[in-house]
């Protein structure tokens, strides 16, 4: 497998295109793929050989008991991996849908027979907190075949694409619960894409029902992986949410505003504005943000997912592990300088190469300076004037690894290794020490080998814990293979990194750069080659359009764009100037900037008083996104840390791609404005009744079913419509019910309701056998005649499976429909309502079969984090 390319580090690097599912080798003619490759094939002489040399399984060259478990080991890696996933643990319906699961599904699938044989039904992961998280053991040809799993994995592609289930591999849920998140923390992943874990961390976060204070950062260093990295956060909204798009080794320190009060004197009511956000940007320098808790699931080679890519039998070679040891060092690196005290890091990878496991937190912890470390520089000007070493002198060590042997006691695990040897060429050639490789290396060559000392063993090794690290093996527990430590810096290391030295600041606030390797550089094993100035990766502009206007707007006097926000001018290719300097520095970054607007905006100022929101309402903490600030077509919500964050730091320094959550989008169907008396149906295709667009200006604002958690707390009791299950069935049974549809007391409150955006609560309640365990809020809109429940059409069938056990919406019988003209034999089915069978069958060949294909294929990028091929 070849080494990632340089230019897309992070976790993008572990999928490429030819990687969706299981991989196939990427060539033209198709020949050579691996997806189905049979069990004899699964071989792989090096791959053996490597693993038994680095005894990673104890006594796995010998008779015995070890042989036996070298044995069980290698059966289990040509077994396919079963597949998991696991219920959001902060959502409402959790509960709910862990029940349906245990008291529905299960015992229905516990007597299945396949071809005359028991299929297993679904079992809980011991492990995962709550028994969120579930396997399933089965081939796809039950999924497809029988009609008790095509049930359930109907019930499964619902959930999943409203957010409520994600599917995810067993070993890749383990970093975010062993980063123990708090609503208070703030949290930095550094390799997100594509989000599986980075949702467990929002979960973890929004443990409570209140806005937390602590923030989520995730980044991810490709930029096409990081839309797909929105798209799953876009599952689970958060106002307290951040994504960017840098490379995780040179991070750039994030600044917050300066905590003096003080620091703005010298201003007056008389000072111009523009000044005083000037001088907030100025003093905001002195203050940066230390993550309280930082996730590092770096690239890797990925051999712990042979199960899944099993491309991996043909194509291992121990050099690849050592190719990603560097870069793996310094993402390490720069996450344990961000730290702030008693801060925890988990490193993690889904490698079983101790090169890229246990050698990387070695070399992480032996080279991060402690308190007392004293720094030196040295130009290097025969070389590059630009380029200089700095030397470490390590003091005591600031980091530790943790012994969380006590965390999820149902895991069984192996500890870390404090024994390993490199092969130093792809036919395994074992040097047992540096200046051994380097000794039989021809002297013209010796400073062209990218191995370095870091690759073996520290001769401290017995004092740096490596042993409390984990090692999770496939056979274990039928998962994958994953690596995980923990490490924490000491609370006694308290000595702010701005204090001291000035030169000892700037090695332990900004990123250091790519590593430049020099001749004779082996005998130097504490420094550092590091580059002044970062050079910054190109990204392409988005695709998708988001709050962008066709024509350019004067910008408002009201707005606080972030810092440096380009101007929005007119005629810009007549008018261009040479700024290569911006340019080269941007990246090519194109990402329009997200702009706070004023509290007291007429848009803004509306939607509170149309939704009765409280005093309490962060109205400053309303944004869009564009330069000028106008709220052209959407608004989104942040908590005080973000809005912080966004004000104090360059977005294109930081490769901003989105922030925060959307609350409240401009709505164009026209309800209760000249339009017609509705009718009770629409085409499936249609969420809302067609009508003439009013003017711009008059456009109402309606509140967004992802942006309700973030604004229900701030709604006044009394403005929230009470409702019943009976109301919600005729809701979903129709996209725009009459008001004469429904029953009183709901007929009465509704009728008195003035038109526009609104919240109701259905009560918890039984109709006709189906039953809403809890009270459940959601957003309607109202126009002259009808009411709409604003939640698109598969949130409403995923609902409506549910609460009443089938697909009542529009879109689900009509898809049922069509299916049953191309399949007469279809289940019976009452009173025209879809059961979860049919409704699979719909899906699967109408507009939202195309969906669950794409969420599927998505899923498995979900759950892979597969290594480059």
């Amino acid at each position: 497998m070849p080494r990632p390319k340089k230019s897309r580090r992070g976790r993008g690097n572990r999928n490429s295109s030819s990687q969706v599912a299981i991989p196939a080798v990427n060539t033209d003619d198709g020949a050579g793929r691996t997806d189905l490759l049979e069990r004899s094939d699964m071989q792989n002489a090096k791959f053996e050989e490597y693993y038994r040399r680095q005894a990673i399984i104890s006594a796995g060259e010998t008779q015995g008991e070890g042989q036996n478990e070298w044995s069980a080991f290698m059966e289990t890696l040509r077994e396919p991996l079963p597949t998991t996933f696991r219920i959001a643990g902060t959502r409402q319906t959790a509960q709910v849908l862990s029940d349906t699961i245990t008291k529905t599904y299960v015992p229905q699938l516990a007597e299945v027979v396949f071809e005359d044989a028991l299929v297993v039904p679904p079992v809980q992961l011991s492990w995962y907190p709550n028994g969120l998280a579930w396997q399933l053991n089965v081939p796809k040809k039950v999924l497809r075949k029988s009609p008790e799993f095509k049930r359930f994995h109907s019930f499964l592609v619902f959930e999943t694409e409203v957010g409520n289930i994600s599917r995810q591999e067993a070993v890749s849920m383990l970093p975010p619960l062993f980063l123990d998140v708090k609503p208070h923390h703030k949290v930095l992943d550094m390799c997100a894409a594509p989000g599986s874990k980075t949702a467990q961390l929002l979960e973890a976060l929004h443990v409570t029902d209140d806005v937390p204070e602590g923030i989520v950062v995730a980044n991810d260093s490709d930029y096409k992986r990081t839309h797909l990295l929105i798209h799953q956060s876009a599952r689970l909204p958060s106002p307290c949410f951040l994504v960017t798009n840098v490379d995780a080794s040179i991070f750039p320190a994030l600044r917050l505003p300066d905590s003096d009060p003080d620091a703005m004197g010298g201003l007056d009511e008389k000072t111009n504005e523009n000044t005083k956000r000037k001088k907030a940007r100025q003093v905001s320098g002195g203050r940066q943000v230390r993550f309280d808790r930082i996730l590092c699931d770096v690239p890797c080679s990925g051999d712990g997912t042979i199960r899944k890519n099993v491309g991996i039998w043909k194509y291992w070679n121990p050099m690849d592990g050592n190719g990603l040891h560097g870069l793996q060092v310094r993402i390490l690196q720069r996450a344990m300088r961000m730290l702030h005290p008693d801060g925890r890091i988990v490193y993690s990878t889904c490698s079983l190469n101790p090169i890229e496991n246990e050698a990387v937190v070695a070399e992480a912890l032996r080279t991060i300076p402690g308190e007392d470390s004293t720094f030196s520089r040295m130009h290097v000007r025969a070389l590059n004037p630009s380029i200089f070493l700095l030397v470490i002198r390590c003091g005591p060590v600031d980091f530790e690894i943790v012994d969380v042997s006590e965390m999820l006691p149902s895991l069984v695990r192996r500890p870390g290794l404090t024994k390993w040897i490199p092969s130093v060429d792809r036919d395994l050639k074992f040097c047992e020490t540096y200046d051994e490789c380097i000794r039989s290396l021809p002297a013209n060559r010796r400073a062209d080998t990218r191995l370095g000392r870091s690759h073996w063993p520290p001769s401290d090794v017995q004092g740096l814990n490596l042993e409390r690290c984990m090692r999770i093996y496939p056979h274990l527990q039928d998962t994958g293979g994953f690596f995980v430590a923990v490490l924490q810096r000491k609370s006694s290391s308290t000595k702010s990194p701005r204090e001291g030295k000035r030169v000892a600041d700037e090695a332990s606030d900004e990123p250091e750069i790519k590593r430049a390797r020099l001749a004779g550089d082996e005998d130097l094993s504490t420094a550092e080659v590091v580059e002044t100035e970062p050079a910054v990766e190109g990204g392409e502009p988005m695709d998708e359009e988001d709050d962008r206007t066709t024509e350019p707007s004067t910008p408002r006097l009201d707005a606080v764009p972030a810092p440096d926000a380009p101007p929005n001018t007119t005629n810009s290719n007549k008018t261009k100037t040479k700024t290569k300097g911006k340019q080269s520095g941007d990246g090519g970054f194109k990402e329009n900037p997200y702009t706070f607007i004023a509290p007291n905006d007429p848009i803004v100022q509306g939607c509170i008083r149309q939704l009765s929101l409280t005093p309490a309402f962060p109205a400053s903490n309303v944004l869009v996104r564009n330069p000028a600030g106008d709220p052209a077509r959407s608004l989104y919500l942040t908590n005080d840390l973000v809005h912080a964050v966004l004000q104090c730091n360059d977005y294109k320094r930081m490769r901003l791609m989105t922030a925060g959550t959307k609350i409240f989008t401009k709505h164009e169907g026209g309800f209760g404005r000249g339009r017609a008396a509705p009718s009770e149906s629409a085409p499936a295709s249609m969420d809302v009744t067609p009508a003439p667009a009013p003017e711009a200006k008059d456009t109402p604002f309606r509140l967004l079913s992802e942006g309700l958690p973030a604004v229900l707390p701030y709604i006044r009791e009394d403005a929230i419509l009470e409702a019943s299950v009976a109301d919600l069935k005729v809701l979903v049974e129709s996209y725009y019910p009459l008001v004469s549809a429904f029953e009183d007391p709901f007929a009465g409150i509704i009728s008195a309701t003035p038109t526009g955006s609104h919240v109701a609560r259905f009560k918890e309640g039984s109709l006709e056998g189906a039953s809403l365990t809890h009270d459940l809020v959601l957003p309607i809109w109202k126009s002259t005649a009808s009411v709409s429940l604003m939640i698109d059409k598969k949130a409403k069938s995923a609902l409506s499976l549910r609460v009443f056990g089938v697909d009542l919406t529009v879109a689900g019988l009509e898809a049922a429909q069509q299916s049953a003209l191309k399949k007469p034999r279809q289940p019976e089915v009452e009173s025209g309502a879809v059961t979860p069978s049919t409704a699979l069958d719909a899906v699967q060949e109408s507009e939202e079969g195309a969906t669950a294909s794409v969420i599927e294929a998505m899923e498995e990028i979900e759950a892979s984090d597969q290594p480059p091929m």
